[in-house]
C-alpha cells in the first residue's frame, strides 16, 4: 500500500536525519595518507596527471639561480601567445572560428582553409527538423546549462554514427556541436522566458554569412541588431574562453570521460555539468552580484577610502555574502597578471565608452587595484594576487545585453572548442582509462541477518 504524502515526507525526513549522522572524513587522515585533496599539493599547485600540446598556462619564471619567481601571465594556444593571436585578428573583423581551427588541427589556417572551415561550421548550424519544438520547447529548464546538457544528449538520437569513436567521426560530431551550441543556448533562453516569464517567443534563424559572435547577438537581441564593436568584443571574449589547459575542471572531465571510450555527446554533456558549478563556470556571475552590492553600499564611487573600507568589510566576512572573498581576484597559476583579463579589460573600456558606462568601468578598475592591496594586507600574502578573466567578463556580457542566465552558457559556447581538441588528444594519445586511487578509512564489520538487526 502506498504512503500518504505526510507519511512520505516523514519517512524522507528520517532518512535525511540518518544520512546526517554519517561522519565526515577526519581531515587529519588526508595528511597521514598524503592525499592530494582536489588534486593539489600542499602549495596549491595542481598534481601532474597528464600531458598536452593544446595550450600552456604560465605565471612564474625562474631567476639566474633557479628560484621560481612571479611573472606576467602567459597563455599559449598551440604554442602561439594569446596576445599575438588577438593582435593578428585586429585588422580583420572576427577570429573565433580561426582559433577553433587552430585548437582542433594544431596550425593556423591559410585563407583558403579558413574559408572552407567557416563554410563547414555554417552548414552544421542547422538543427535537426523539429528539434527546437520537440526538444528545446518541451519541459524547458530554468537553468540554461541543464537545457544545454539535455539538448546535447538528445542530439545522440539524431546521429546514425553516435557510438562511432573513430577520429574522423569524433571530429564531425565536434564541429556539429561547436556550430549548434549558440542556437541551443539562445533558443533555450527564449523558451524559458516565454514559458516561465510570459514573454514573447522569439526564434531567429542564424545567418550563414555571419560569424558565430554576430549570430549570437542577432539571435539573442529582440530586434536582431548589434554594433560592430559589440560583435568584436564578444568575439574576443569567446577567443579568451576557448581553452585554458588540461587541468581546469571541465577539461579534465573531458579527458576522464573520454578515456572510458564513451560517445562524444556523453563526454560533452559531462563537461557541461562540470562547468555549471559556481566554483568553475559561474564565477563571473558572482563578480557581478558582488558589484551590485558594492554599488548599493559605496555611495561615492570616486572615493577610494570608502571603496577600501567596504572591500575590507567583505574580506572580514562582514559584507556581501560573508564568505570573505573578493570575487574575480586571484588565480591558481597566474601571479602578476592574467593575460585574458588584461585583454578583456581593454575591450571592456572601449565598450563602456560606447555604452556611456565609463563611471562603472572606472569603479571596476578601482576595485581591482584597491582589492589587490586589501587582500595582500589582510591575508598577508607572499604570492602576488591579480584579477582573473572573470573580473571583467560579467561586466562585458551585461553591456552586450546578455542576461545572467546565459553567462555560463557563453563560457560553454567558447570552451567546447577546447574540450573537443582535448577529447581528440585523449583518444589519439590515451589508451588507459583514467582511474585515480582512493584510500578506504572506514571499518570492516560483520554481517547481521535482517531479523537480528537492532534500531540505532
Amino acid at each position: 500500500m502506498g504512503l500518504s504524502r505526510k507519511e512520505l515526507d516523514d519517512a524522507i525526513e528520517e532518512l535525511v536525519a540518518r544520512s546526517s549522522q554519517t561522519g565526515a572524513i577526519d581531515p587529519s587522515l588526508y595528511v597521514e595518507y598524503e592525499v592530494k585533496r582536489g588534486l593539489r599539493d600542499n602549495t596549491g599547485r595542481g598534481v601532474l596527471t597528464g600531458l598536452t600540446e593544446i595550450s600552456d598556462v604560465t605565471g612564474i619564471t625562474a631567476n639566474s639561480i633557479g628560484e621560481k619567481i612571479p611573472a606576467e601571465g602567459r597563455l599559449y594556444y598551440r604554442g602561439y601567445n594569446i596576445n599575438d593571436l588577438v593582435r593578428g585578428i585586429r585588422n580583420r573583423r572576427f577570429g573565433f572560428e580561426e582559433i577553433t581551427y587552430l585548437l582542433l588541427f594544431g596550425d593556423l589556417p591559410t585563407k583558403t582553409q579558413l574559408d572552407l572551415f567557416v563554410d563547414i561550421l555554417s552548414n552544421f548550424r542547422e538543427l535537426p527538423e523539429e528539434f527546437t519544438r520537440d526538444v528545446i520547447m518541451k519541459a524547458p529548464s530554468r537553468n540554461m546549462m541543464n537545457s544545454l546538457q539535455t539538448s546535447i544528449l538528445t542530439l545522440y538520437s539524431y546521429d546514425d554514427r553516435a557510438e562511432d569513436t573513430s577520429i574522423d567521426n569524433i571530429l564531425r560530431q565536434s564541429l556539429s556541436m561547436i556550430a549548434k551550441m549558440p542556437l541551443l543556448a539562445v533558443y533555450s533562453y527564449h523558451t524559458h522566458r516565454h514559458y516561465h516569464e510570459g514573454q514573447n517567443l522569439i526564434i531567429r534563424n542564424p545567418k550563414p554569412e555571419l560569424s558565430l559572435a554576430e549570430n549570437l547577438l542577432q539571435m539573442l537581441h529582440p530586434d536582431g541588431q548589434y554594433t560592430q564593436l559589440e560583435a568584436k568584443v564578444l568575439d574576443i571574449a569567446l577567443i579568451l574562453h576557448a581553452e585554458h589547459g588540461g587541468g581546469n575542471n571541465s577539461t579534465f572531465t573531458t579527458h576522464v570521460v573520454s578515456s572510458t571510450g564513451t560517445d562524444s555527446y556523453s563526454a560533452i554533456a559531462a563537461s557541461l555539468g562540470s562547468l555549471k558549478g559556481p566554483k568553475h563556470g559561474g564565477a563571473n556571475l558572482k563578480v557581478l552580484q558582488m558589484f551590485d552590492d558594492i554599488k548599493k553600499n559605496v555611495h561615492n564611487w570616486d572615493n577610494e577610502t570608502e571603496i577600501r573600507n567596504y572591500l575590507n568589510k567583505i574580506l572580514d566576512h562582514e559584507a556581501f555574502d560573508h564568505a570573505g572573498l573578493i570575487y574575480g581576484m586571484g588565480h591558481a597559476v597566474y601571479t602578476l597578471s592574467d593575460p585574458r583579463c588584461v585583454i578583456l579589460k581593454e575591450y571592456a573600456k572601449k565598450l563602456s565608452i560606447e555604452k556611456d558606462l565609463e563611471d562603472e568601468y572606472s569603479l571596476y578598475e578601482k576595485v581591482e587595484n584597491i582589492g589587490k592591496e586589501c587582500m595582500q594586507q589582510k591575508r598577508r600574502l607572499v604570492k602576488p594576487v591579480c584579477a582573473n578573466v572573470d573580473f571583467y567578463s560579467g561586466f562585458v556580457y551585461s553591456m552586450l545585453d546578455f542576461p545572467k542566465e546565459l553567462f555560463t552558457p557563453l563560457f560553454a559556447i567558447a570552451r567546447i572548442s577546447g574540450w573537443s581538441a582535448h577529447r581528440i588528444e585523449e583518444i589519439v594519445s590515451g589508451g588507459k582509462i583514467i582511474r585515480p586511487a582512493y584510500k578506504y578509512v572506514g571499518h570492516h564489520r560483520q554481517y547481521e541477518d535482517l531479523e537480528n538487526r537492532e534500531e540505532n
